[in-house]
Parts: C-alpha cells; structure tokens; sequence
C-alpha cells in the first residue's frame, strides 16, 4: 500500500523515499529500481564524461521503469569545473521533470529548470540555506543532517533538530536526508514534519547497487563509528568512510602547516571509482554515513523500499492507536 504525503503528491511517486545522487552509484540499474520499488530513483548527471552520455543513459534508464525517476547535478567549486550548462540543457531536452540539485551558487541552474517545467528538490545543510532555496524557487527543500555521507556543512547540526527547525522556516515540503535506513526513521521523519526521506548509504547495499559486494559487505560490517570526518581544517568537511586512505587523509591534516595538496593525490575521484568497482577496500575515499550502522543485510531494491514503508506504516498506526485510546 502506498504511503502517500505531500512529497509524494507532488512528484507522483508512490512513496516518500528518495535514492539521493550518489558519485558513480547513480546508475540506470539503481535508479530504476528504486522507481520501479514506487520510490524516487535518481541518476548522478556527473558520473557520466560527458552531457551526451548522461542523455544515453536517461534513454538507458527509460528502457528499465515507466515510473518517474530524476537526476543530480550537484554544483562544487574545483579547479576544473565540468560544463555544467551543457549538463543541464541535456537533462532539460532530456524530458527530465525531476531534478535535485546540491552544491554552491545554484541560482542559474534553479532558474533554467523552473523556467522548463522542472521540479526542484535542493539539498541544504542548513536552515539559512534553505530559506535561500525557498527565495530561490525550488519545490522541495533535502536537508542534509550532520549524520549524512558527503559533506555535512560547517555546523553540524544532527537531524534531530535540523529537520524541525527547517520544517518551522520554510513553506515549501521538506525531506529528510542524513542517517536514514530503516522504516524507523521514515516514521521518525515525518515525526519531525518532513514528508519524506532521502537516503544514499542504504541504497548502496542493495543488490542492484553498481558497486563491488566488498563495498557492500564493508556497509553491513560497519557500526555507527565506521566513518571519519576530512577536510574540516579546510571548511569543507566531509564524512565517509572509516578505511586505510581516509585515516592517512586526517592524520595528513593534523598537521599544522597542512594544505589540500598534501592528502590531494589520495582523494581523486578516479581512486574512489576503483574502490567501487574493484572491491579494494585501500584504492581510495567510499563516501558513508553514520547509517552504516543500521545497516544489517543486502536486499533487493524492492524489498528494502516495501520494508521501510510496512515498517514505518506499522509504527505510525501503532502510535496513532496509542494515542487515540
């Protein structure tokens, strides 16, 4: 049965689950499923080289579901920056209606999509943040607590109270994102007003998840410990995975005269890739959350996403029960 909120209504989804964009996890075989399990699937525009292999691999993903799925563009500073514009005039003539968007400056691509009938759901870690959003156009607000994989902001506020403090901001749906796994904390969420949840860690253990079983087994294995937290001496944290690599990368940044270009050739993207798809859990950076810890199997897409919403379900009718004694 579908567990229907405003999010969903919004989007036409059948329940208040979204697949976050994920660095070279955000595939056609993820994301499909996802939508396929009635959820949101989402593509990772920037896992793909080029524009024109990002618009091959929507067709990709159209040939797998009927269902509505998007697709990330996420916006960081670097000192190559990709064509961001070409990527976004490929989702838009695409036909993509659904877009989450992250990172700095969005107001250009904001703009674009709003301007070509495209929902925007954009990823904030702060309450600030999101109100600029709001100003900005977007149709939903993902709030990204400090539990979250990938980078948390500089406040580190945890869920707890990140979600209801935005929720009593911003007019807009609010989802929840940062440490999600389990029907728990669907229920947990919408708890705190949000009207859904996005998660990125969970969906990697699936078995559709495009990525190495010992990355898989690495997620099962972890507790709520198994991350640390780089580049913070740099204002630009980052969670993910506790390894090998990530270890060097805080003990490099100890140091009192550090800088980027002393832990850079350890954090390439291309090394973190290799970990993926080779299982060599020493290559590079796994991007994880503190969900790890509530992360006890590897199921299919479609048995996760019926178990969180028969969970979260039973706690709220429970409690409903409870109440109303």
């Amino acid at each position: 049965m579908a567990l229907k909120t405003t999010f969903t209504e919004l989007l036409g989804i059948e329940h208040p689950i979204v697949q976050g964009g994920m660095q070279w996890v955000g595939r056609a075989e993820l994301a499909a499923a996802v939508s396929n399990a009635g959820a949101l699937g989402i593509l990772t525009a920037l896992t793909q080289p080029t524009p024109e292999a990002l618009a091959k691999e929507i067709e990709r993903c159209r040939g797998m579901t009927d269902k509505p799925f998007g697709v990330n563009l996420t916006i960081l500073p670097t000192m190559t920056p990709p064509p961001y514009a070409e990527y976004r005039r490929a989702i838009i003539e695409s036909g993509i209606k659904i877009v989450e968007t992250a990172g700095s400056k969005p107001k250009e691509h904001v703009d674009d999509f709003k301007a070509n009938g495209v929902k925007v759901i954009h990823k904030c870690t702060s309450v600030r943040h999101a109100l600029s959003a709001e100003r900005m156009g977007v149709d939903v607000i993902s709030i990204d607590g400090f539990e979250c994989a990938g980078h948390p902001g500089e406040d580190d506020v945890p869920g707890l109270i990140l979600i209801p403090a935005t929720v009593d901001k911003v007019k807009i749906p609010v989802i929840a994102s940062g440490g999600f796994a389990d029907g728990r904390g669907l229920a947990a969420a919408m708890a705190l007003g949000a009207q859904g949840v996005n998660m990125g860690t969970r969906f990697c253990a699936t078995q559709e998840a495009p990525i190495h079983d010992k990355v898989k087994q690495f997620l099962v294995d972890n507790d709520e410990r198994g991350t640390n937290l780089i580049f913070r001496k740099l204002h630009n944290t980052a969670r993910v995975g506790k390894n090998s690599v990530s270890d060097e990368v805080v003990r490099r940044l100890s140091q009192p005269d550090a800088t980027f270009e002393d832990v850079a050739p350890l954090v390439r993207g291309a090394r973190g890739r290799e970990l993926l798809e080779t299982g060599n859990l020493d290559a590079g950076l796994v991007w994880a959350g503190q969900s790890q810890g509530l992360i006890q199997d590897v199921p299919t897409v479609a048995e996760l996403v019926a178990r969180i919403v028969r969970d979260a379900r039973s706690i709220i009718e429970r409690d409903l029960r409870a109440f109303l004694r």
